[in-house]
């Protein structure tokens, strides 16, 4: 039998991973607390831990359920920069959902900014007391204008889609360009200079960490519009703030936030928000902030829940080979070079 703890988890989670328990076959244990170094302990008698954006898989983390006997961290979500995989190495294999629904997110970002750019928000608040008035909902077309897309991959791709949709000029960056895509691709210098929109679809790493800072701020056009709805870890969050108060960032939608860990999924509205820079953020008219709902659809939510068991399953069933395995062993994390045909270890 296996026996799966799942962490951080939600009734939404609970609904769609439902149909999949057997009991005496596959059982699964569900835990609200997020998983750290206090609470690893609770997954003591599993054979697999499943984890979302905000656990922390870290050397620790990862050395206490080795030591228990935890054979499996399945991901249920795409990004990973939360998971020590090098540590992993050799001791636990590692699993994501590489492509969810990249629709949902792609949508929930075309979403933010016709929110923003058209006022919705404003208008909406406005009209439930009554109030009719047009001042101050000025918006302006998207039509021919250039939106520069950071990071290609599906979700971006579906986004760049959108936005062609809209009668825009796409323009993008992307370390390892999608080939044959027929995307224009710039340096990361020029696409700041030139967005009147600025989209981050890529994932968390060393190198994209603070990717937009005052030095990428000072370059772009003023009243440019920032969206992320990727990871918070993206954006130097003082940095945005100082932007938006000297009125060079004329917007900014976020669904994503680097301090969100012990903020975003729960109901905060009866206490005092610590988080002064989030607080500042939210009071700013020209800032919309959705709480890390992006890939919350009933779609999305039932392709996690079914690829994440098949990972599992495929780990238990074919010898330790998952399709979607994350591994260190190659060097390419994502892109095995053994076709997943071997054990990595």
């Amino acid at each position: 039998m296996i026996k799966i703890a799942f962490f951080d988890t939600k009734e939404y989670d609970k609904a769609s991973f439902a149909r999949y328990e057997k009991p005496g076959e596959i059982e699964f244990k569900f835990l609200e607390t997020k998983l750290t170094e206090d609470t690893v302990e609770l997954a003591n008698d599993c054979d697999v831990v499943c984890v979302f954006v905000n656990d922390t898989v870290n050397d620790k983390v990862i050395d206490k359920l080795y030591a228990s006997g935890t054979k499996m961290i399945a991901l249920r979500c795409a990004g990973y920069n939360n998971v020590d995989v090098q540590h992993a190495y050799r001791k636990i294999h590692v699993s994501h959902v590489p492509a969810y629904s990249p629709y949902a997110v792609a949508e929930h970002t075309a979403a933010l900014l016709l929110t923003s750019i058209r006022r919705i928000h404003k208008a909406y608040n406005r009209t439930r007391d009554f109030n009719f008035s047009l001042s101050g909902l000025t918006g302006f077309d998207l039509h021919g204008k250039t939106v520069g897309v950071i990071g290609t991959g599906k979700i971006g791709r579906i986004f760049v889609d959108i936005c062609r949709g809209f009668g825009m000029n796409v323009i993008a960056y992307d370390a390892y360009p999608a080939a044959d895509s027929g995307i224009n691709y710039v340096t990361l210098d020029e696409l700041f200079e030139r967005s009147d929109i600025i989209s981050l679809h890529c994932p968390l790493t060393e190198e994209t960490k603070h990717m937009i800072n005052a030095a990428a701020i000072e370059k772009m056009k003023k009243g440019v519009v920032i969206l992320n709805t990727s990871r918070g870890g993206l954006i130097d969050a003082e940095a945005l703030l100082e932007g938006i108060k000297a009125r060079k960032v004329g917007a900014a939608c976020l669904d994503v936030y680097e301090e969100e860990a012990d903020i975003f999924f729960e109901d905060r509205s009866g206490h005092i928000l610590n988080d002064e820079l989030l607080s500042r953020l939210i009071s700013m008219p020209n800032v919309i902030v959705t709480s890390h709902q992006a890939f919350l659809t009933e779609e999305a939510l039932n392709n996690i829940a079914e690829t994440t068991i098949n990972n599992i399953r495929s780990y238990f069933e074919n010898d330790g080979i998952c399709d979607n395995e994350l591994c260190y062993r190659c060097g390419n994390i994502e892109n095995c070079k053994k076709a997943r045909k071997e054990r990595c270890f």
